[in-house]
């Protein structure tokens, strides 16, 4: 089996018997492309002809020639291992050429957050155009739930239910969560405005764009973007922000960590610490 046969293989692995997500499927397919092209300029073609010496030079070249940030490197050293000890299970190659390899240490850091006072400016939105409804509904939701942005953009009609003020999430790994909808929550996410930005699509997703379509990421990080920036506000939070601080202030008022844990769909509470 050939390099590209190998790493073909390997995501087929990926995708279905260990049912990973769209988006790590792939960021694992855009490491190992990178990593195939890197091989080729050293005409390596075969899995079994890889070295740990390889490895390593490939991630010197990463921090050297694209300045990565160390948690970008460390993040594609381990897509590179569980590539390599999936060639040894498979016995695609003799051994696992990275298993002397050390990732990068990385600095622990505080998360970010906004205050209260930042929150409810951030919150206090004029509603005018079913832009401004729609933007209300999503802020209010994230900090209301602690959803990860990709869980926020991803939601369709179907995990509201609005009987009990609760949401259904479906996280990372394809854990299931059940998190209770705020008041506030469920007063803005009130779909009579939805309709007007529909565009005759027939769109399953929560959140519409100006085309009619689901928002993105991207889409969804701009909004944030622009709406900092009109209050004044710190400009570099980011959607990821709006998380910690739905963490950090339920820690506050007095809940749980266990409880925070669930909320934010951790699988380890060292996480939520």
């Amino acid at each position: 089996m050939d390099l590209e046969e190998s790493i073909t293989d390997f995501l087929n692995y990926c995708l279905i018997d260990k049912g990973l997500s769209d988006n790590t499927y792939l960021s694992y397919k855009n490491d190992l492309n990178m990593y195939k092209a890197f091989l080729h300029q050293k005409n390596i073609s075969n899995p079994e002809k890889i070295s740990s010496a390889d490895v390593i030079e490939f991630i010197e070249y990463l921090q050297k020639k694209d300045h990565d940030e160390i948690t970008t490197v460390a993040r594609k050293l381990t897509t590179i291992k569980n590539y390599h000890a999936y060639l040894e299970k498979e016995k695609i190659a003799p051994i696992n050429v990275t298993l002397g390899i050390k990732r990068p240490k990385l600095k622990k850091t505080i998360a970010k957050t906004l205050s209260m006072d930042d929150i409810n400016t951030l919150l206090d939105i004029n509603l005018l155009t079913p832009f401004d409804y729609r933007n209300k509904a999503m802020l209010e939701l994230v900090y209301g739930t602690g959803l990860r942005v990709s869980e926020l953009v991803n939601l369709t009609l179907n995990n509201i239910d609005f009987t009990n003020c609760i949401i259904r999430i479906v996280g990372k790994g394809n854990k299931e969560r059940i998190i209770p909808l705020g008041e506030y929550s469920m007063y803005y996410l009130n779909l009579e405005k939805r309709p007007l930005l529909e565009k005759n699509n027939l769109c399953e997703k929560l959140f519409l764009n100006n085309h009619g379509k689901g928002i993105t990421r991207q889409g969804f990080f701009k909004i944030l973007k622009n709406l900092l920036e009109e209050k004044h506000l710190n400009v570099e939070a980011s959607p990821h922000t709006l998380r910690h601080s739905f963490a950090t202030h339920l820690l506050e008022g007095g809940a749980d960590l266990k409880s925070i844990q669930e909320m934010l769909g951790h699988s380890d509470i060292s996480t939520t610490r």
